[in-house]
């Protein structure tokens, strides 16, 4: 019986060989899968975060491009309003004017009818 129990004792030991390293075999292959999860989840991460920075830098050339031609058109607006009273009469500036020259125009004609008059007389 000496041999069946140091047989049974060295198979024993050889299934807790076995067992252990099928245990640590899968251990092994979770870390491995883990490793490669975790690895492809910070590729994603990265991917996801570099088209996140292209997208805002994206946005703030266009807010660049945006602020820009906003300058331009105040610039223009600013440049016509400057312009704007010289390429412009109120209607109320012109119609003085035109009741001056007007005005102007019948004293001439007025005067010039007395000296039509005047003249006729001293040639009679």
């Amino acid at each position: 019986m000496q041999m069946d129990l140091g047989t049974a004792i060295g198979l024993l030991g050889i299934f807790t060989g076995i067992v252990t390293g099928l245990v640590k075999l899968l251990l092994v292959q979770f870390e491995k899968r883990l490793g490669e999860r975790f690895a492809a989840q910070d590729e994603a991460r990265k991917a996801a975060s570099q088209h996140w920075e292209d997208n805002f830098a994206k946005v703030l050339a266009r807010q660049d491009k945006d602020g820009e031609a906003v300058r331009q058109l105040e610039k223009t607006f600013l440049k016509w309003q400057a312009e704007l009273p010289i390429n412009y009469v109120r209607r109320e500036d012109w119609v003085r004017n035109q009741t001056i020259i007007e005005a102007k125009l019948d004293a001439l004609a007025s005067k010039l009818e007395i000296i039509q008059i005047n003249g006729a007389r001293n040639h009679d």
